[in-house]
């Protein structure tokens, strides 16, 4: 079997997401986008962004610049370790994206997702976030730093409002309402031998994260196929 892992065009990646992928919703940030091809087949797409939290990598001594996040893993049925995919497009993103020192990525316990395609990545376990803000808009569960983000970003002017969740029942959904939010499994992967030692210090072991999901494939319980097209592949 022939596998590539290549820089893909956003609507390859947005189709992958909003098939393969639990979230159903493409981020916002700035994104750099590969695709999975097995024997010509496209079956997926792993995505990086900068993330909607602004002072993400500060708690490491990052400038935004040189970190960024592992936001979408998005796969459908499968043969290729999803490992393999990830080790793969780090290693594209590194030559790609010279300045970046720091890679985070997150786990939703609530999805059944405890990180071990990280752990087989050897990735490095940091412990739990703080239980996040979120809202239902529109029938979607949206992470506070999401709505905020769209909020700044929105092009509509004058709208008179305490909070992001009155802006947002005003200009988004006038039923949005507060959730009880979710704490997450955090994981970093330091791209040089000074960020490792420092990241290393803060490490709790995999020990620590709850057992659960198999250690090195994530496969879609959709069986959609999807054949690649010259149109899939685009600039990074």
């Amino acid at each position: 079997m022939n596998v590539v892992v290549a820089p893909c065009s956003h609507d390859a990646a947005k189709y992958a997401v909003l098939n393969w992928h639990y979230s159903q919703r493409m981020p916002k940030s700035k994104l750099v986008k590969f695709g999975v091809w097995e024997d010509t087949k496209f079956v997926g797409a792993v995505i990086y962004g900068s993330g909607a939290n602004g002072g993400l990598f500060a708690p490491y001594g990052l400038e935004q610049t040189q970190g960024c996040e592992l936001v979408r893993v998005a796969m459908r049925k499968h043969s290729v370790f999803v490992t393999q995919v990830i080790a793969d497009s780090i290693n594209q993103l590194k030559k790609s994206q010279s300045s970046l020192r720091l890679l985070i990525s997150f786990a939703d316990p609530d999805q059944g997702h405890e990180g071990k395609i990280y752990q087989a990545g050897n990735w490095i376990y940091a412990g739990m976030t703080d239980v996040a803000d979120e809202y239902i808009v529109n029938g979607i569960r949206t992470h506070g730093r999401a709505l905020r983000s769209t909020r700044s970003g929105h092009k509509q002017k004058n709208v008179p409002a305490k909070n992001v969740e009155d802006w947002a029942r005003k200009v988004l959904d006038p039923n949005i309402r507060r959730v009880s939010g979710s704490s997450k499994h955090r994981y970093l992967y330091p791209l040089d031998k000074a960020m490792r030692r420092q990241i290393l210090k803060m490490g709790l072991g995999y020990k620590n994260a709850v057992e659960g999901l198999e250690a090195s494939r994530l496969d879609s319980v959709e069986e959609v196929l999807v054949q690649s097209q010259p149109t899939a592949r685009g600039e990074v």
